[in-house]
């Protein structure tokens, strides 16, 4: 994974043609970038985000960011009263709770 001015790019190696190829993730738009070195793949990551920022303003458009930190999520009628009954049984928001439990699962 890459990081860059916001974005995040995933990489892959693809030993046939000896080359990283990746794309940056949580985006409408598809924005590639590929390097036969590290290096050369880290400035094609940094190359590609600048030219989609750039292709963006010269059409007077807002470029979309990644991953805003809010998403839907449907879930059993029966879980989400557990879980604002968990909140609230630890004085926390339903939101601060699931984001405290997740923060958990995820290292």
């Amino acid at each position: 994974m890459m990081k860059y001015k916001g974005y995040i790019g995933q990489v892959e190696y693809d030993d046939e043609a000896k080359i990283f190829h990746g794309e940056v993730v949580g985006l409408k738009d598809i924005i590639t970038f590929q390097g036969k070195s590290v290096e050369e793949l880290e400035q094609a990551f940094h190359d590609s985000i600048n030219d989609y920022l750039s292709w963006c303003k010269e059409r007077g458009e807002k470029s979309e960011k990644t991953f805003s930190g809010t998403f839907n999520l449907r879930i059993p009628p029966e879980l989400h009263a557990k879980l604002v009954l968990q909140a609230k049984t630890m004085g926390l928001s339903l939101n601060t709770y699931v984001t405290e439990k997740l923060r958990l699962t995820i290292k």
